[in-house]
């Protein structure tokens, strides 16, 4: 990821519910895609099991944003997170395990 850490808004999991996601992919290359794919499902085992908690770098449409928080399921492109939220994984930039 190019962006500078300047650039990047801390948010509390619980405002993800009231944000606007674009339906276009955020990352450039296959195998970008495929790494954060891999890093979700790893992220979601950490979750799962240990409790771990990771920083998701997003951006929804008002910028690049990022999240601290644990990873309960990856479905269907989507990142389960406490409390029923949703994250687009098509709108995550990196995760920071």
């Amino acid at each position: 990821m190019n962006k500078t850490l300047d650039t990047i808004v801390l948010v509390e999991k619980e405002t993800i519910a009231d944000m606007h996601f674009p339906e276009q992919e955020v990352l450039m290359g296959q195998d970008q895609i495929n790494s954060r794919q891999y890093e979700a499902e790893r992220a979601m085992k950490l979750g799962n099991y240990f409790k771990d908690k990771v920083k998701i770098i997003f951006e929804d449409s008002e910028g690049i944003k990022m999240v601290e928080t644990t990873i309960w399921g990856v479905i269907d492109k989507r990142l389960l997170l406490k409390r029923g939220l949703v994250l687009p994984l098509y709108r995550v930039h990196e995760i920071i395990i």
